[in-house]
């Protein structure tokens, strides 16, 4: 099997992480492959907004865990990077294309031996007046929808437990 197939089918979602922050040189390649991903006649709307200040990422966790149903503590698992990817409203495509960024950003990640997960609720994260006063400190304008946050870092659990696929999920027509 070659090596693009083999970490399709072996990245699982992480959901706890050692706090050691990934070397940036790993966290600008996770964030260049999502920006390598296809989107709608190539618009490529979606934009990133990288996380590793401590005290930034407390705070979108606790305003990620606002919006969480099941009200954790940390809905980031200890991840101590937040790659947030954000699109364009405007584009119709708009939450295809942020969805497929994520995708890449998940592979590349495994592909370094990293762990990640996506986490959902952006939308209303940044929905919020407290989201929407982070984008604007950033300096980040426009009509952005929140697509979801891919959190990444070094796995603090055993990420090579086989998940079995559920089966009568594909029809063939010939």
């Amino acid at each position: 099997m070659n090596e693009t197939m083999n970490t399709i089918y072996t990245r699982r979602s992480c959901k706890k992480y050692l706090s050691e922050l990934p070397p940036m040189t790993m966290i600008d390649e996770i964030i260049h492959a999502g920006l390598c991903a296809a989107s709608g006649l190539n618009r490529q709307s979606p934009i990133i907004v990288a996380v590793t200040d401590a005290d930034t990422r407390n705070q979108l966790s606790k305003l990620n865990s606002k919006y969480d149903f099941k009200h954790r503590e940390d809905p980031f698992y200890n991840a101590p990077v937040v790659l947030i990817v954000l699109a364009d409203k405007s584009i119709p495509t708009a939450i295809y294309d942020g969805s497929l960024v994520l995708g890449n950003m998940m592979l590349a990640a495994h592909s370094m031996g990293l762990g990640s997960c996506w986490i959902h609720r952006a939308k209303e994260m940044f929905e919020d007046e407290e989201g929407k006063a982070i984008l604007d400190k950033l300096g980040i304008t426009g009509d952005y929808e929140g697509i979801g946050n891919c959190i990444i870092g070094y796995a603090d659990m055993d990420m090579n437990k086989d998940i079995p696929r559920r089966e009568n999920r594909v029809y063939k027509i010939f």
